[in-house]
């Protein structure tokens, strides 16, 4: 048996990597996280804060995977900015599991393509592991030296995965895009107004790639376990491209909708006062009672949706070394946004 921490596992990364742990049989998992999971065969919970250093009460860890995450206030393109919280956490939750657990043998990191300075501007695309870093500060690079310097001399080895807008449901997590857009449909269908693009013009004909949880969750646990994958870097993409516009019309047939021309919408200030709207609605169709503040970023939506330059990393690398799954991001879409109806967290 293999022993897992799960670091931010209720998130919208960590808690599918928790899930296609315990679909194999030879994991057990400990999940670390502001909150408590609910815990199932072979899967528990340890509630921590990993601002502060802390002693873990379990041992003989094997493996880690690093998906705590800490938003800084602002705007989405500010996230990689906020250093010291997220270096120390990674600091603080690696260094005591190491300590304690001698037979440690993989720590996976999860960062992401904001490494390139997608948050910024344009950059060279596709993004290669080998181009260079973005000028500036970026919390990433402090972690990853961090890891780097931490692990020289020591028998386990670390993975670096840089995933592209993470495609999953986790309410409270600033960093799923599929919520934004689901509940942004919800208000709009509400106000009997018609499904349209509400990024600046431009964006919606950029190239753009994204990363099915489910598919990421798959990757790190190949990460975790190749022998290639040691002391590596990989971007982890669904390997395939696409244009906001040419998705749109079809995410307007999962809800029932009319497409429009596009129509700029700075959305974080459109639904700054749209909580009451959404609690009509979900008791006048009767959803989960998720609260309109914990649903969904605005802020992310935004940036994800007002960016006018192509996104584009390269996966070749990961191919290389051996892991080959793809995923039809527009098929996502759908799949996705259909369960979130079928789920009852919209109408």
């Amino acid at each position: 048996m293999k022993t897992a921490v799960v670091i931010g596992a209720l998130g919208v990364i960590g808690r599918y990597i928790v899930d296609k742990l315990a679909a194999q049989p030879d994991w057990r998992i400990i999940g670390l996280s502001r909150r408590k999971g609910e815990e199932r065969e072979r899967v528990r919970y340890v509630p921590v804060d990993l601002l502060k250093p802390f002693e873990p009460d379990f041992a003989g860890v094997t493996h880690v995977f690093y998906a705590a995450f800490q938003a800084a206030a602002g705007e989405a393109s500010g996230y990689a900015a906020n250093i010291a919280p997220n270096r120390d956490m990674l600091v603080n939750s690696v260094s005591a599991i190491a300590r304690t657990s001698p037979g440690l043998e993989r720590v996976v990191l999860v960062t992401g393509t904001k490494y390139y300075g997608t948050h910024l501007g344009p950059f060279r695309t596709p993004a290669r592991e080998t181009d260079p870093r973005h000028a500036g500060a970026n919390y990433y690079f402090d972690q990853i030296d961090w890891l780097t310097a931490f692990q020289q001399g020591k028998p386990w080895t670390w993975s670096e995965l840089r995933p592209q807008t993470l495609c999953g449901f986790a309410p409270g997590t600033a960093m799923s895009i599929v919520p934004v857009i689901a509940v942004y449909a919800a208000i709009m269908k509400e106000l009997g107004r018609p499904f349209a693009w509400p990024g600046k013009p431009g964006s919606g004909r950029a190239i753009y790639q994204a990363t099915d949880s489910a598919h990421f969750a798959e990757a790190a646990l190949w990460a975790a376990t190749d022998s290639r994958c040691a002391n590596q870097a990989y971007n982890i993409t669904n390997g395939d491209y696409f244009r906001w516009l040419d998705l749109w019309p079809r995410m307007a047939q999962v809800f029932d909708m009319q497409v429009a021309e596009p129509a700029p919408l700075a959305l974080t200030e459109f639904m700054a006062d749209k909580a009451p709207l959404w609690d009509s609605i979900v008791a006048k169709h009767g959803l989960k009672p998720y609260r309109f503040d914990e649903i969904a970023a605005w802020p992310f939506g935004d940036y994800v949706f007002n960016t006018t330059w192509d996104v584009m990393s390269n996966v070749t690398k990961a191919r290389l070394h051996g892991f080959h799954a793809v995923v039809d991001s527009e098929d996502m879409f759908v799949r996705l946004l259909g369960q979130f109806r079928e789920e009852r967290i919209v109408p």
